[in-house]
Protein backbone atom coordinates (compact mmCIF):
# COMPACT_ATOMS: atom_id res chain seq x y z
CA UNK A 1 0.00 0.00 0.00
CA UNK A 2 1.43 3.38 -1.00
CA UNK A 3 -0.33 6.81 -0.46
CA UNK A 4 0.73 9.99 -2.73
CA UNK A 5 -0.32 13.19 -3.39
CA UNK A 6 -0.86 15.00 -6.26
CA UNK A 7 -1.90 18.46 -6.59
CA UNK A 8 -1.30 22.29 -7.51
CA UNK A 9 -1.49 25.22 -5.92
CA UNK A 10 -0.74 28.99 -5.49
CA UNK A 11 2.90 28.55 -5.16
CA UNK A 12 3.23 26.20 -8.38
CA UNK A 13 0.34 27.08 -10.85
CA UNK A 14 -1.00 30.41 -12.33
CA UNK A 15 -4.58 31.31 -11.23
CA UNK A 16 -5.78 30.22 -15.15
CA UNK A 17 -4.95 27.00 -15.16
CA UNK A 18 -6.15 26.41 -11.00
CA UNK A 19 -9.26 27.22 -12.60
CA UNK A 20 -8.94 24.40 -15.49
CA UNK A 21 -8.71 22.24 -12.13
CA UNK A 22 -11.42 23.44 -9.91
CA UNK A 23 -14.38 20.95 -8.85
CA UNK A 24 -17.26 22.31 -7.05
CA UNK A 25 -18.74 20.29 -3.70
CA UNK A 26 -21.40 18.57 -5.89
CA UNK A 27 -18.54 17.36 -8.10
CA UNK A 28 -16.15 16.03 -5.70
CA UNK A 29 -18.20 12.73 -5.55
CA UNK A 30 -18.86 11.89 -9.07
CA UNK A 31 -15.37 13.14 -10.02
CA UNK A 32 -14.04 10.67 -7.20
CA UNK A 33 -16.41 7.32 -8.85
CA UNK A 34 -14.86 8.42 -12.49
CA UNK A 35 -11.78 8.47 -11.44
CA UNK A 36 -11.36 4.93 -9.58
CA UNK A 37 -13.50 3.59 -12.75
CA UNK A 38 -10.80 4.75 -14.92
CA UNK A 39 -8.24 2.89 -12.95
CA UNK A 40 -10.13 -0.37 -12.50
CA UNK A 41 -10.92 -0.52 -16.53
CA UNK A 42 -7.35 0.47 -17.44
CA UNK A 43 -4.96 -1.01 -15.06
CA UNK A 44 -3.97 -4.49 -13.95
CA UNK A 45 -6.68 -5.59 -11.18
CA UNK A 46 -3.99 -6.27 -8.73
CA UNK A 47 -3.02 -2.74 -9.28
CA UNK A 48 -6.51 -0.84 -9.46
CA UNK A 49 -8.81 -2.78 -6.83
CA UNK A 50 -10.91 -0.35 -5.43
CA UNK A 51 -7.74 2.10 -4.74
CA UNK A 52 -8.61 4.79 -1.82
CA UNK A 53 -9.36 8.28 -2.97
CA UNK A 54 -10.11 11.60 -1.96
CA UNK A 55 -9.72 15.58 -3.81
CA UNK A 56 -9.54 18.73 -1.95
CA UNK A 57 -10.30 21.56 -4.07
CA UNK A 58 -10.18 25.15 -2.73
CA UNK A 59 -9.76 28.83 -4.55
CA UNK A 60 -5.97 28.33 -3.68
CA UNK A 61 -5.58 24.58 -4.64
CA UNK A 62 -6.68 21.05 -6.01
CA UNK A 63 -5.19 18.03 -4.67
CA UNK A 64 -5.95 14.23 -5.67
CA UNK A 65 -4.75 11.96 -2.80
CA UNK A 66 -4.26 7.90 -2.98
CA UNK A 67 -3.34 4.91 -1.16
CA UNK A 68 -3.23 2.27 -3.33
CA UNK A 69 -0.45 0.19 -5.39
CA UNK A 70 2.76 2.34 -6.20
CA UNK A 71 2.01 1.64 -9.96
CA UNK A 72 -0.60 4.10 -9.82
CA UNK A 73 1.01 7.33 -9.91
CA UNK A 74 1.44 8.04 -13.65
CA UNK A 75 -2.55 7.38 -14.66
CA UNK A 76 -3.66 9.44 -12.05
CA UNK A 77 -1.52 12.06 -13.23
CA UNK A 78 -2.62 11.40 -16.86
CA UNK A 79 -6.01 11.20 -15.52
CA UNK A 80 -6.08 14.31 -13.95
CA UNK A 81 -4.22 15.98 -17.09
CA UNK A 82 -7.11 14.77 -19.23
CA UNK A 83 -9.90 16.33 -16.63
CA UNK A 84 -7.84 20.02 -17.14
CA UNK A 85 -7.44 19.36 -20.79
CA UNK A 86 -3.50 19.43 -20.83
CA UNK A 87 -0.89 17.31 -21.75
CA UNK A 88 0.76 15.12 -18.55
CA UNK A 89 3.96 16.83 -19.23
CA UNK A 90 2.30 20.44 -18.94
CA UNK A 91 0.42 19.15 -15.72
CA UNK A 92 3.63 18.49 -14.21
CA UNK A 93 5.26 21.61 -15.19
CA UNK A 94 3.18 22.62 -12.57
CA UNK A 95 2.27 20.05 -10.44
CA UNK A 96 3.80 17.92 -7.59
CA UNK A 97 3.68 14.83 -6.41
CA UNK A 98 4.54 13.54 -3.53
CA UNK A 99 4.86 10.03 -1.43
CA UNK A 100 4.98 8.69 1.76
CA UNK A 101 5.39 10.47 4.23
CA UNK A 102 6.25 13.44 2.12
CA UNK A 103 2.57 13.34 1.29
CA UNK A 104 1.63 12.83 4.80
CA UNK A 105 3.74 15.97 5.48
CA UNK A 106 1.98 17.82 3.12
CA UNK A 107 -1.40 16.84 4.19
CA UNK A 108 -0.43 17.89 7.97
CA UNK A 109 0.58 21.17 6.33
CA UNK A 110 -2.06 21.97 4.52
CA UNK A 111 -4.53 21.01 7.17
CA UNK A 112 -2.60 23.51 10.08
CA UNK A 113 -2.93 26.33 7.79
CA UNK A 114 0.97 26.05 7.24
CA UNK A 115 1.09 25.67 3.10
CA UNK A 116 -2.18 28.38 2.99
CA UNK A 117 -1.47 31.86 1.12
CA UNK A 118 -2.74 33.21 4.21
CA UNK A 119 -0.48 31.45 6.86
CA UNK A 120 -2.37 29.98 9.78
CA UNK A 121 -5.74 30.68 8.27
CA UNK A 122 -8.34 28.32 9.32
CA UNK A 123 -10.64 28.22 7.01
CA UNK A 124 -8.81 25.35 5.06
CA UNK A 125 -9.27 22.65 7.54
CA UNK A 126 -13.21 22.64 7.36
CA UNK A 127 -12.58 22.47 3.48
CA UNK A 128 -10.64 19.27 3.73
CA UNK A 129 -13.33 18.11 6.30
CA UNK A 130 -15.63 18.46 3.78
CA UNK A 131 -13.41 16.92 0.67
CA UNK A 132 -13.24 14.12 3.22
CA UNK A 133 -16.73 13.29 3.82
CA UNK A 134 -17.18 14.31 0.16
CA UNK A 135 -14.59 10.70 -0.23
CA UNK A 136 -16.57 9.15 2.05
CA UNK A 137 -19.53 9.28 0.58
CA UNK A 138 -18.31 7.86 -2.37
CA UNK A 139 -17.29 5.54 -1.34
CA UNK A 140 -13.50 6.04 -2.00
CA UNK A 141 -12.31 7.04 1.34
CA UNK A 142 -10.55 3.33 3.13
CA UNK A 143 -9.07 2.89 6.20
CA UNK A 144 -5.42 4.76 4.95
CA UNK A 145 -6.59 8.09 4.03
CA UNK A 146 -9.14 8.16 6.82
CA UNK A 147 -5.89 7.53 9.17
CA UNK A 148 -4.45 9.96 7.07
CA UNK A 149 -6.70 12.71 7.87
CA UNK A 150 -7.90 11.91 11.25
CA UNK A 151 -4.19 12.17 11.63
CA UNK A 152 -4.07 15.58 10.11
CA UNK A 153 -7.17 16.91 12.09
CA UNK A 154 -4.98 16.16 15.45
CA UNK A 155 -2.43 17.93 14.07
CA UNK A 156 -3.74 20.93 13.00
CA UNK A 157 -5.98 21.37 16.57
CA UNK A 158 -2.33 20.83 18.19
CA UNK A 159 -0.87 23.47 16.13
CA UNK A 160 -3.90 25.88 16.68
CA UNK A 161 -3.81 25.20 20.21
CA UNK A 162 0.05 25.14 21.17
CA UNK A 163 1.02 27.74 19.01
CA UNK A 164 0.36 31.95 17.69
CA UNK A 165 0.69 30.75 14.29
CA UNK A 166 -3.19 32.02 13.48
CA UNK A 167 -2.87 35.21 15.54
CA UNK A 168 -2.84 37.92 14.01
CA UNK A 169 -4.39 36.70 10.79
CA UNK A 170 -5.22 38.80 7.87
CA UNK A 171 -7.81 37.15 5.72
CA UNK A 172 -8.67 37.31 1.84
CA UNK A 173 -11.69 39.10 3.53
CA UNK A 174 -10.11 41.93 5.78
CA UNK A 175 -7.46 42.20 2.35
CA UNK A 176 -10.35 42.61 0.27
CA UNK A 177 -11.20 45.91 2.73
CA UNK A 178 -8.11 47.23 3.09
CA UNK A 179 -7.83 47.28 -0.39
CA UNK A 180 -10.77 49.54 -0.97
CA UNK A 181 -9.57 51.79 1.93
CA UNK A 182 -6.45 52.35 -0.16
CA UNK A 183 -9.00 53.60 -2.78
CA UNK A 184 -12.14 55.14 -1.52
CA UNK A 185 -11.57 57.75 0.96
CA UNK A 186 -14.85 56.69 3.33
CA UNK A 187 -15.89 52.93 2.79
CA UNK A 188 -19.22 54.40 5.05
CA UNK A 189 -20.02 56.30 1.30
CA UNK A 190 -19.69 53.47 -1.18
CA UNK A 191 -22.07 50.77 -2.33
CA UNK A 192 -21.01 47.35 -2.46
CA UNK A 193 -21.96 44.40 -4.51
CA UNK A 194 -21.40 40.81 -3.40
CA UNK A 195 -21.81 37.94 -6.06
CA UNK A 196 -22.43 34.55 -4.55
CA UNK A 197 -23.88 33.24 -1.08
CA UNK A 198 -21.35 31.12 -0.26
CA UNK A 199 -18.82 30.94 3.29
CA UNK A 200 -16.31 33.23 1.29
CA UNK A 201 -18.62 35.54 -0.02
CA UNK A 202 -20.10 35.83 3.85
CA UNK A 203 -17.03 35.90 5.68
CA UNK A 204 -15.90 39.30 3.22
CA UNK A 205 -19.77 40.64 3.45
CA UNK A 206 -19.16 40.68 7.06
CA UNK A 207 -15.57 42.76 7.08
CA UNK A 208 -17.44 45.30 5.12
CA UNK A 209 -20.83 45.26 6.97
CA UNK A 210 -18.23 46.49 9.68
CA UNK A 211 -17.69 49.66 7.82
CA UNK A 212 -21.11 50.33 7.58
CA UNK A 213 -21.23 51.35 3.85
CA UNK A 214 -23.87 53.47 2.17
CA UNK A 215 -25.46 50.36 0.50
CA UNK A 216 -25.52 46.79 -0.07
CA UNK A 217 -26.42 43.69 -2.13
CA UNK A 218 -26.37 39.86 -2.91
CA UNK A 219 -26.75 38.68 -6.41
CA UNK A 220 -27.05 35.18 -6.39
CA UNK A 221 -28.27 32.65 -8.80
CA UNK A 222 -30.83 31.14 -5.95
CA UNK A 223 -32.88 33.93 -4.90
CA UNK A 224 -33.57 32.46 -2.46
CA UNK A 225 -29.80 31.64 -0.57
CA UNK A 226 -29.22 35.62 -1.70
CA UNK A 227 -31.98 36.87 0.05
CA UNK A 228 -30.83 35.04 3.49
CA UNK A 229 -27.25 36.56 3.06
CA UNK A 230 -28.95 39.53 2.71
CA UNK A 231 -31.54 39.71 5.29
CA UNK A 232 -28.49 39.10 7.34
CA UNK A 233 -26.29 41.81 6.57
CA UNK A 234 -29.12 44.16 6.00
CA UNK A 235 -28.77 44.47 2.06
CA UNK A 236 -30.60 44.34 -0.72
CA UNK A 237 -31.06 40.62 -2.99
CA UNK A 238 -31.03 40.69 -5.93
CA UNK A 239 -31.38 38.70 -9.55
CA UNK A 240 -28.27 37.25 -10.69
CA UNK A 241 -29.84 37.73 -14.44
CA UNK A 242 -30.49 41.53 -13.45
CA UNK A 243 -26.38 42.07 -12.37
CA UNK A 244 -25.69 43.66 -16.12
CA UNK A 245 -28.62 46.22 -15.73
CA UNK A 246 -27.33 47.08 -12.33
CA UNK A 247 -23.66 46.79 -12.29
CA UNK A 248 -23.58 50.92 -12.55
CA UNK A 249 -24.52 51.23 -9.05
CA UNK A 250 -21.37 50.23 -7.15
CA UNK A 251 -18.19 51.29 -6.41
CA UNK A 252 -17.42 47.86 -5.20
CA UNK A 253 -18.28 44.37 -6.28
CA UNK A 254 -17.01 41.24 -5.00
CA UNK A 255 -17.35 37.66 -6.47
CA UNK A 256 -17.15 34.38 -5.23
CA UNK A 257 -19.02 31.39 -7.26
CA UNK A 258 -18.56 28.13 -8.62
CA UNK A 259 -19.50 29.17 -11.95
CA UNK A 260 -16.97 27.44 -14.33
CA UNK A 261 -17.39 30.57 -16.66
CA UNK A 262 -17.38 34.14 -15.78
CA UNK A 263 -20.12 35.99 -14.92
CA UNK A 264 -19.13 39.38 -15.40
CA UNK A 265 -17.47 40.04 -18.54
CA UNK A 266 -15.85 43.53 -20.17
CA UNK A 267 -18.55 44.53 -22.05
CA UNK A 268 -21.11 44.87 -19.48
CA UNK A 269 -18.19 46.39 -17.00
CA UNK A 270 -17.49 48.73 -20.22
CA UNK A 271 -21.01 49.92 -20.36
CA UNK A 272 -21.46 50.32 -16.20
CA UNK A 273 -18.46 52.87 -16.64
CA UNK A 274 -20.09 54.82 -19.56
CA UNK A 275 -23.01 55.08 -17.53
CA UNK A 276 -20.58 56.25 -14.10
CA UNK A 277 -19.33 58.60 -16.19
CA UNK A 278 -15.76 56.91 -15.62
CA UNK A 279 -15.92 57.25 -11.95
CA UNK A 280 -13.81 54.06 -10.06
CA UNK A 281 -14.87 51.07 -9.70
CA UNK A 282 -13.14 48.53 -7.15
CA UNK A 283 -13.64 44.53 -8.02
CA UNK A 284 -12.58 41.68 -6.16
CA UNK A 285 -12.37 38.13 -8.09
CA UNK A 286 -12.08 35.73 -5.55
CA UNK A 287 -13.21 32.70 -7.42
CA UNK A 288 -11.61 29.96 -9.44
CA UNK A 289 -11.99 29.61 -12.10
CA UNK A 290 -12.43 33.56 -13.01
CA UNK A 291 -16.18 35.16 -11.97
CA UNK A 292 -14.75 38.28 -14.14
CA UNK A 293 -13.05 38.18 -17.32
CA UNK A 294 -9.34 39.12 -16.97
CA UNK A 295 -9.16 41.86 -19.58
CA UNK A 296 -11.75 43.99 -17.35
CA UNK A 297 -8.03 45.00 -15.42
CA UNK A 298 -6.92 46.53 -18.48
CA UNK A 299 -9.57 49.38 -18.61
CA UNK A 300 -7.96 52.65 -16.77
CA UNK A 301 -11.12 52.85 -13.92
CA UNK A 302 -10.78 49.62 -12.98
CA UNK A 303 -8.94 48.42 -10.12
CA UNK A 304 -9.46 43.82 -10.19
CA UNK A 305 -7.66 41.91 -7.80
CA UNK A 306 -7.97 38.31 -7.51
CA UNK A 307 -6.56 35.77 -5.30
CA UNK A 308 -3.13 35.44 -6.68
CA UNK A 309 -3.06 39.79 -6.23
CA UNK A 310 -3.75 39.79 -2.63
CA UNK A 311 -0.88 37.36 -1.81
CA UNK A 312 1.48 40.61 -0.82
CA UNK A 313 -1.18 41.93 1.62
CA UNK A 314 -1.62 38.02 3.34
CA UNK A 315 2.13 37.64 3.35
CA UNK A 316 3.01 40.42 4.90
CA UNK A 317 0.75 39.49 7.96
CA UNK A 318 2.31 36.29 7.86
CA UNK A 319 5.77 37.33 8.41
CA UNK A 320 4.84 38.85 12.46
CA UNK A 321 4.10 34.65 12.74
CA UNK A 322 7.07 33.49 11.70
CA UNK A 323 8.15 32.79 14.81
CA UNK A 324 5.63 30.48 14.94
CA UNK A 325 6.47 28.55 12.43
CA UNK A 326 9.34 26.45 13.68
CA UNK A 327 7.05 25.15 16.57
CA UNK A 328 4.08 24.18 14.04
CA UNK A 329 6.53 22.45 12.03
CA UNK A 330 7.81 20.13 14.80
CA UNK A 331 4.21 19.14 15.90
CA UNK A 332 3.67 18.09 12.23
CA UNK A 333 6.98 16.43 12.06
CA UNK A 334 6.01 14.06 14.75
CA UNK A 335 2.37 13.27 13.57
CA UNK A 336 4.09 12.69 10.52
CA UNK A 337 6.49 9.85 12.30
CA UNK A 338 3.47 8.31 13.78
CA UNK A 339 1.74 8.23 10.67
CA UNK A 340 4.42 6.56 8.66
CA UNK A 341 4.99 4.06 11.63
CA UNK A 342 1.41 3.35 11.12
CA UNK A 343 1.33 3.09 7.78
CA UNK A 344 5.03 0.50 8.22
CA UNK A 345 2.57 -1.53 10.76
CA UNK A 346 -0.54 -2.08 7.75
CA UNK A 347 2.09 -3.72 5.62
CA UNK A 348 2.65 -6.39 8.13
CA UNK A 349 -1.68 -6.96 8.99
CA UNK A 350 -1.67 -9.76 5.94
CA UNK A 351 1.24 -11.83 7.24
CA UNK A 352 -0.57 -11.44 10.96
CA UNK A 353 -3.58 -12.47 9.57
CA UNK A 354 -2.20 -15.64 8.29
CA UNK A 355 -0.10 -16.77 10.89
CA UNK A 356 -3.09 -16.36 13.45
CA UNK A 357 -5.09 -18.80 10.81
CA UNK A 358 -1.97 -20.89 10.48
CA UNK A 359 -2.13 -21.37 14.31
CA UNK A 360 -6.13 -21.81 14.16
CA UNK A 361 -5.88 -24.82 11.65
CA UNK A 362 -2.77 -26.52 14.24
CA UNK A 363 -5.09 -25.64 17.04
CA UNK A 364 -8.42 -27.15 15.56
CA UNK A 365 -6.23 -30.66 14.17
CA UNK A 366 -4.98 -31.27 17.39
CA UNK A 367 -8.33 -30.61 19.61
CA UNK A 368 -9.84 -33.07 17.00
CA UNK A 369 -7.16 -35.97 17.63
CA UNK A 370 -7.01 -35.15 20.99
CA UNK A 371 -11.06 -35.82 21.42
CA UNK A 372 -10.65 -38.84 19.34
CA UNK A 373 -7.85 -40.50 21.76
CA UNK A 374 -10.71 -39.38 24.71
CA UNK A 375 -13.56 -40.77 23.00
CA UNK A 376 -11.05 -44.69 22.53
CA UNK A 377 -10.64 -44.03 26.52
CA UNK A 378 -6.75 -42.89 26.57
CA UNK A 379 -5.29 -41.75 29.50
CA UNK A 380 -6.30 -37.36 29.96
CA UNK A 381 -2.58 -36.90 30.62
CA UNK A 382 -1.44 -38.86 28.02
CA UNK A 383 -4.19 -37.15 25.88
CA UNK A 384 -2.86 -33.45 26.54
CA UNK A 385 1.29 -34.64 26.22
CA UNK A 386 0.28 -35.34 22.74
CA UNK A 387 -1.71 -32.33 22.16
CA UNK A 388 0.82 -30.17 23.46
CA UNK A 389 3.72 -31.89 21.74
CA UNK A 390 2.11 -31.92 18.35
CA UNK A 391 1.29 -28.01 18.69
CA UNK A 392 4.98 -27.27 19.82
CA UNK A 393 5.98 -29.87 16.77
CA UNK A 394 4.10 -27.70 14.20
CA UNK A 395 4.87 -24.47 15.62
CA UNK A 396 8.70 -25.31 15.32
CA UNK A 397 9.03 -27.40 11.99
CA UNK A 398 9.00 -24.47 9.84
CA UNK A 399 11.67 -22.20 11.90
CA UNK A 400 13.89 -25.98 12.23
CA UNK A 401 13.82 -26.54 8.23
CA UNK A 402 14.94 -23.59 7.42
CA UNK A 403 17.56 -23.89 9.72
CA UNK A 404 18.82 -27.11 8.46
CA UNK A 405 18.38 -25.68 4.79
CA UNK A 406 20.94 -22.86 5.33
CA UNK A 407 24.30 -22.37 4.44
CA UNK A 408 26.81 -20.01 6.10
CA UNK A 409 26.63 -16.32 6.27
CA UNK A 410 22.38 -17.19 5.88
CA UNK A 411 22.65 -20.06 8.43
CA UNK A 412 23.86 -17.43 10.74
CA UNK A 413 21.36 -14.66 10.09
CA UNK A 414 18.24 -16.98 10.80
CA UNK A 415 19.67 -18.54 13.78
CA UNK A 416 19.73 -15.07 15.21
CA UNK A 417 16.00 -14.45 13.66
CA UNK A 418 15.09 -17.99 15.18
CA UNK A 419 16.36 -16.84 18.64
CA UNK A 420 14.60 -13.56 18.87
CA UNK A 421 11.60 -15.00 17.98
CA UNK A 422 11.39 -17.97 20.27
CA UNK A 423 13.88 -17.71 23.33
CA UNK A 424 13.31 -13.88 23.69
CA UNK A 425 13.85 -13.45 27.35
CA UNK A 426 14.97 -17.45 27.79
CA UNK A 427 17.73 -18.61 29.84
CA UNK A 428 18.91 -20.88 26.90
CA UNK A 429 18.84 -17.72 24.46
CA UNK A 430 22.31 -18.50 22.90
CA UNK A 431 22.51 -14.40 22.87
CA UNK A 432 22.76 -14.64 25.91
CA UNK A 433 25.82 -15.98 26.20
Amino acid sequence: MSVFALGLNHNSAPLDLRGRFAFSMEQLAPTLLGFRHQLQTRLPRKDADFPEAAILSTCNRTELYVAGAPALVQPAVDWLAEVGGVGSSALLDHAYVLEGSAAARHAFRVASGLDSMVLGEPQILGQLKQAVQQAGEAGTLGTTLHQLFQRSFSVAKEVRSSTEIGAHSISMAAASVRLAAQLFEDLAQIKVLFVGAGEMIELVATHFAAKTPKHMAVANRTLERGEKLAGHLGAEAIRLSDLPQRLHEFDAVISCTASSLPLIGLGAVERALKTRRHKPMFMVDLAVPRDIEPEVAQLDDVYLYTVDDLSSLVQSAGEKRQAAVQQAEAIVEAGVQSFVHWLGQRHTVPLIQALHGQAEDWRAHEIARARKLLARGEDIDTVMEALAKGLTQKMLHGALAELHAADGDQRVQLAQTVSRLFLRNSPRDPAEH
